[in-house]
């Protein structure tokens, strides 16, 4: 079976036309006759011929395409994330461009080649967990592109991001430990490069002067926040504190990876340890007992960073000042945490 695609030329030669008379007899001219389009249509049928969307769309000056940047699609955050950026674009008339850079700065960088290649019309970013320097991305702004970040973001005021408080929701979190009697709160936290990790951190630390409870710093562990370091992490926690009451994590994977740690070594949750974690992950409500989270609201994230980047898309000449939309977050309490009403 031939794995040829037809093209206008292969119509042009089977019909011995010229490419522009196909060409216009496809887009219904007004200068070809009936029976010459009837002809071109015939043999467009015949040959399986499928016009080439983008090229046309390019040729007009516009790819009608967003490109997305994100670190991973295997977790329930960024799926969602990016289910709220699709409806938002479909219902725009605009198509996505979905790439992974698989918490790689190099992959994130090949990403952006790829969607500038594409001329997509804007893109949406969200940063790798290895991405410490975000040069790459002035050449987007230098082509005055749309470029919008959400969740994982370039700290800085020119830049339109759409973020959730995570300061307000891990002091939430935190908060809700030290009403369920916690007094030894550990933290398991992520990359301090990263606003969001770096939020989190920020609010534990703060919860706990607030109750006046000691801020110890081997009651931290920083990680990459996966299954396996959420493990070594709470080994590391357990052996220098085996009296530990409450752990924080930043995020809900590491803290599942904690809790085999802590059943293995018959700690009771929350009983012995309370835990609450961050991100509302699809298992938080899965695991035994169930986990104690935070919600980041990850459709309306996807909705409203698409929305204020088809803002910039149609805003000719660019003229919009950049934009910080904030979501406020909100905790979940299940068994995890839960000692007392």
């Amino acid at each position: 079976m031939s794995t040829h695609r037809a093209s206008i030329s292969d119509l042009a030669a089977q019909l011995n036309l010229s490419v522009s008379t196909i060409s216009r007899a496809l887009n219904d001219h007004p200068s070809i006759s009936d029976a010459t389009k009837r002809r071109v249509w015939d043999m467009a049928q015949q040959l399986n011929y499928q016009p080439n969307q983008l090229a046309a769309a390019l040729r007009k000056g516009r790819s009608n395409t967003l490109g997305v940047i994100v670190p991973h699609i295997d977790g329930h955050f960024f799926a969602l994330v990016l289910k709220g950026i699709e409806n938002g674009a479909n219902q725009a008339g605009f198509n996505v461009m979905i790439c992974q850079s698989n918490e790689n700065v190099v992959h994130e960088k090949k990403n952006l080649d790829t969607l500038l290649n594409a001329q997509v019309e804007g893109i949406l970013v969200s940063l790798s967990l290895t991405t410490k320097d975000v040069k790459h991305f002035e050449d987007v702004r230098r082509r005055d592109l749309p470029l919008v970040f959400f969740d994982r973001i370039m700290e800085s005021p020119d830049v339109s991001a759409v973020v959730l408080d995570d300061y307000q929701g891990a002091y939430q979190a935190m908060q809700h430990l030290i009403e369920q009697g916690c007094r030894r709160i550990a933290h398991i936290g992520g990359p301090q490069h990263l606003n969001i990790c770096k939020n989190r951190y920020r609010a534990y630390l703060d919860a706990l002067r607030d109750h006046n409870l000691e801020q110890d710093a081997s009651m931290v562990y920083f990680c990459d926040l996966t299954l396996p370091e959420g493990k070594v992490a709470m080994e590391n926690l357990l052996n220098q504190h085996p009296d530990l009451d409450g752990v924080f994590s930043a995020n809900d994977l590491a803290l599942a990876g904690g809790m085999q740690v802590l059943r293995a070594r018959g700690r009771r949750i929350p009983q012995d340890v309370a835990l609450a974690g961050f991100s509302n992950e699809l298992f938080a409500s899965l695991t035994e007992p169930m986990l104690t989270t935070v919600d980041q609201r990850c459709e309306e994230m996807g909705r409203t960073a698409v929305k204020l980047l088809l803002d910039m898309v149609a805003e000719q000449p660019r003229k919009l000042p950049p934009r910080q939309i904030v979501l406020q977050p909100e905790l979940l309490v299940r068994e995890s945490s839960q000692r007392h009403e």
